[in-house]
């Protein structure tokens, strides 16, 4: 526990030196520029591709649980989804969450290994379809990206550190899924989700769309920053920031966002300071769209207050009524 804490930590002070070196060298107006344009027809646009993104998105959970033998109804998926992206918004670490998530679908499936096991699959089939489209389009797209990404690679200081970051974070996957059950019954379970027959279309399907809004909202988010570069050019700068927004070292998503595309932006020659001002709307815009989870998160605390006070309530009402008989009756 106690290490895991500091990992954590770790984590949290990694993306909050990427934001600092930002505001160091780009300035703190790289940040406020953007916001000054967002309007409300911005802000209702988010809501609507957040709507989409995220009914794709628990209908992928959705599947997933049904090839994993637990039943999950889409309209409670959305309403949990939309919970999740709130929290995961607001709150350190961006995966809070989607670890509510897991714990609160426990008492609908009766399973919380099952459960969990559920989201993790979710999840990762929305990561492997990023990076495998994301990989596609810096491999087939010619851009200024792509070159000075390869040139990068290639230089010994930049890969032979990435090499050893990609081997320890290999390492520490097949640790973590060593330290996993891996009973017979969980290892069926496991290949009843995902390698179904039945559910590889529709989760394949599913991330593609979403990955699609994800891409829709940024290109978004840089029209509203002022950058009017084509869009087929803006993809694959778009694409590299979403592949650095799932690192697990942000803020709330925050961080290696910005710093991939502020670099990505900026050796596309569009300046990276409007790659950083694109990423802050993308973000001010993927919260706004997260919103709604605010409610479905108030409106559930209310009903269960509602409930956890009726018995006081009727225990009162009992009372008030035994004391108001005799006073009738003389």
């Amino acid at each position: 526990m106690r290490r895991s804490g500091w990992v954590s930590w770790l984590r949290l002070l990694v993306g909050a030196g990427v934001l600092v070196a930002l505001v160091w060298h780009l300035g703190s107006a790289a940040f406020l520029a953007g916001l000054r344009r967002i309007d409300a027809g911005t802000l209702l646009a988010a809501l609507a591709i957040g709507l989409l993104t995220t009914v794709l998105s628990a209908w992928r959970w959705c599947l997933v649980a049904r090839g994993l033998g637990l039943r999950l109804p889409l309209g409670r998926a959305v309403a949990d989804y939309y919970r999740a992206l709130f929290l995961n918004a607001v709150l350190p670490g961006g995966v809070l969450g989607d670890v509510h998530r897991a714990v609160g679908h426990r008492g609908g499936a009766g399973d919380l290994g099952r459960g969990v096991r559920a989201v993790i699959l979710e999840r990762a089939a929305g990561q492997l379809v990023l990076l495998v489209c994301g990989a596609a389009v810096l491999l087939v797209r010619p851009s200024p990206v792509s070159s000075a990404l390869a040139h990068a690679l290639a230089s010994p200081g930049v890969a032979l550190p990435a090499a050893a970051l990609c081997a320890v974070a290999l390492a520490a996957a097949g640790w973590w899924c060593l330290r996993r059950r891996t009973g017979h019954t969980e290892r069926a379970e496991a290949r009843q989700g995902l390698p179904s027959r039945a559910v590889w279309p529709g989760v394949a399907l599913s991330s593609v769309a979403v990955l699609a809004g994800y891409l829709t909202m940024f290109v978004l988010a840089a029209r509203v920053a002022g950058v009017d570069a084509p869009t087929a050019e803006l993809v694959p700068l778009v694409v590299l920031a979403l592949l650095a927004m799932a690192l697990p070292v942000n803020i709330g998503g925050w961080g290696p966002r910005e710093g991939a595309a502020a670099w990505a932006f900026g050796a596309a020659g569009l300046g990276a300071a409007q790659g950083l001002t694109a990423s802050v709307v993308y973000g001010v815009l993927a919260f706004a769209a997260s919103l709604p989870g605010a409610l479905v998160l108030l409106v559930r605390w209310a009903a269960g207050a509602r409930v956890g006070r009726r018995p006081q309530f009727e225990l009162e009402e009992r009372v008030l009524a035994e004391q108001g008989a005799p006073q009738r009756r003389t």
